[in-house]
């Protein structure tokens, strides 16, 4: 495939060309070793600064990903056509018109959405920060934004601020809370980025005349003065902005003015998907978890509930709760953070599927949360699952095992049993000398035998499981 040819996947980031600009499984999303024009906090601070800024943030490993905006009014189907995307991305797979999508507008009135009950939920969840949809590829704003009258204040009925509702809920509730922002693509704004579908222009993007501009104008006077009021109008917020499908129009020039309103801002964290070749400070697999995880770096995979973002309202392939929780004992494991998406509908409301799984997993975090908050990444590593031996010229593939993973603290090792052993639990190479061991969700922490020879462990369990999800071993070391 050449770099003029545009691949789609499923994701809240789904263009990819050689250079891939959405982090999914297999690829990469590059960094520019030459020093930038306009060197970002990342290139100047001290490790020392880069952990105190990190710290939080290392320490939640759970946090929400909010997709919602003017895509919820279709919710997947346009004049009788179903798209067989993801939610958020209808526009642009179906071709709508910038006046038909704009019209969407004047039926968007979420009177159902409460952003104390999103917040509630997601503290209920275990959750430690929100990050939401501020501006989507569709180029509408869910924010009170002066720059653009396209958005949810000016263009609605609803004539209100989610956002502001939502920073000021979070502040009470001590959740940290984040702005999602397409930088590059923007489908109703001249001059703004698409990816090629169809019959859409090979260059550009586009589909319909009222969509031809300047990307350099688009930049300046839409996305730049959005960025800065996402970043002074909200007192408290943000502590995130998570930029999305750079395409190759951020040139590390273009990128460069968004850096230096990012500069301002010394406590901000971003992401790797600003464009330009800016590392940021977090790797973000989307909709997997990497073998390995990415030593050296902070990294968090965000995923959804069912298959889509943004609602779609015939999207019922829900994950198991087991599955999720899995997946964040999994991604903990590997020292990353886990950004689960829920989808909001036309009138603000959280499907109950979604509401009913993040209870579900807040219930097992309120008894073994110690040993997902602030935990580090495995001392074993093979648990995991291992390597398939390749054929030919393909790339080995992981094949992951379910049987147990483990986190780690300063005097503990946690081992998350998915599958209950007969009798006891075996590990070898234990690299710390074992003082007690006990289950986590036992209230009198009742200590188990044991035995610690020559770095070989094993550990007496109870006939049964106390979790049928996962039960957590907890080592004390030393």
């Amino acid at each position: 495939m050449n770099s003029f040819v545009l691949r789609l996947a499923l994701g809240a980031c789904v263009l990819s060309s050689v250079s891939a600009y959405g982090q999914l499984e297999g690829h990469t999303i590059e960094s520019s070793a030459t020093p930038h024009s306009v060197p970002a906090i990342q290139d100047k601070e001290t490790p020392a600064q880069h952990d105190a800024r990190m710290a939080w943030w290392r320490e939640a490993r759970f946090g929400m990903f909010i997709h919602w905006g003017l895509y919820a009014v279709p919710a997947g189907e346009w004049h009788g056509q179903r798209t067989t995307h993801i939610g958020e991305w209808i526009m642009n797979d179906l071709s709508i018109p910038v006046a038909d999508y704009k019209q969407f507008a004047t039926n968007f009135n979420p009177t159902g959405f409460s952003a104390h009950d999103i917040v509630a939920l997601a503290k209920d969840a275990g959750m430690k920060y929100i990050v939401i949809t501020s501006k989507h590829h569709d180029g509408f704003a869910m924010f009170d934004s002066k720059t653009d009258p396209f958005n949810i204040v000016a263009a609605t009925p609803f004539k209100k601020d989610p956002l502001r509702e939502l920073a000021e809920e979070c502040h009470k509730a001590g959740i940290h809370l984040g702005f999602y922002y397409s930088q590059a693509q923007d489908w109703t704004a001249p001059g703004g980025a698409a990816a090629v579908r169809g019959n859409h222009n090979k260059e550009t993007g586009h589909w319909d005349a009222a969509q031809d501009g300047s990307f350099d104008d688009y930049l300046k006077n839409k996305a730049i003065p959005q960025i800065k009021e996402l970043l002074s109008n909200y007192k408290t917020a943000p502590d995130i902005i998570w930029f999305d499908t750079p395409t190759s129009k951020m040139t590390p020039e273009r990128a460069a003015e968004v850096v230096k309103v990012l500069n301002q801002y010394p406590k901000l964290i971003w992401n790797n998907r600003l464009g330009g070749g800016y590392k940021g400070d977090t790797e973000t697999p989307e909709q997997y978890i990497p073998a390995q995880g990415y030593p050296g770096r902070d990294w968090e995979s965000c995923m959804t509930i069912n298959d889509t973002w943004g609602y779609k309202s015939f999207d019922t392939n829900f994950k198991s709760t087991e599955t999720l929780l899995h997946n964040l004992i999994d991604i903990t494991s590997k020292g990353g953070n886990y950004l689960l998406n829920i989808g909001p509908d036309a009138q603000g409301k959280v499907p109950e599927p979604e509401v009913e799984r993040l209870h579900a997993m807040g219930k097992w975090l309120a008894v073994n949360g110690e040993a997902i908050y602030g935990a580090k990444a495995t001392l074993f590593g093979p648990e995991a699952g291992s390597f398939a031996p390749a054929e030919g010229n393909a790339k080995p593939k992981f094949v992951p095992a379910w049987e147990w993973r483990s986190t780690t603290k300063a005097n503990r090792i946690y081992i998350h049993l998915f599958a209950w052993p007969k009798g006891s639990f075996h590990v070898e190479k234990v690299p710390r000398t074992v003082t007690k061991a006990y289950l986590l969700a036992d209230p009198g922490h009742k200590a188990l035998k044991f035995t610690q020879k020559e770095g070989v462990l094993d550990v007496s369990l109870p006939e049964k499981a106390l979790d049928p999800i996962a039960t957590v071993l907890v080592l004390e070391s030393k």
